[in-house]
């Protein structure tokens, strides 16, 4: 009898950390998906829609051409000043500032006003996800 008790002890532990593990080990999580670029590419440009936006919202910290506090926080390398910055960095900028497949947004950057409008930026994760040609 003094052993039943261990027994169904280890029983419930098997039993509670099996119950954990439902095989989706391999998956990310729920966050809306990445948006894709539409068949046949975007419309959207640097000219016609990229630079303005990086301008408008994002160069005021993330520029090559500032400096320590000047900045704000903004890491060093991260310069969208510079389109091979941007296109090597497109995943982390959409997760930060663009938007996702279910139609939701994220809307973490930049951190003051003036920001992007919702419809600008899903503009920007499809410009983003075809390139940012």
């Amino acid at each position: 009898m003094s052993r039943l008790p261990g027994w169904l002890a280890v029983l419930a532990c098997l039993t509670l950390v099996s119950g954990c593990d439902d095989d989706d080990d391999d998956e990310t999580p729920d966050d809306g998906g990445a948006v894709s670029c539409p068949p046949g590419g975007t419309q959207l440009t640097e000219q016609n829609f990229g630079r303005a936006f990086l301008d408008s919202y994002c160069t005021r910290c993330h520029s090559s051409t500032r400096t320590g506090a000047a900045r704000n926080g903004a890491p060093e390398g991260l310069n969208w000043d510079q389109i091979d910055v941007v296109r090597a960095n497109a995943d982390e900028m959409n997760e930060e500032a663009g938007a996702n497949a279910d139609g939701s947004v994220n809307s973490d950057m930049p951190p003051s006003d003036p920001r992007p409008t919702d419809d600008e930026r899903r503009q920007l994760a499809e410009w983003l996800a075809c390139g940012a040609p």
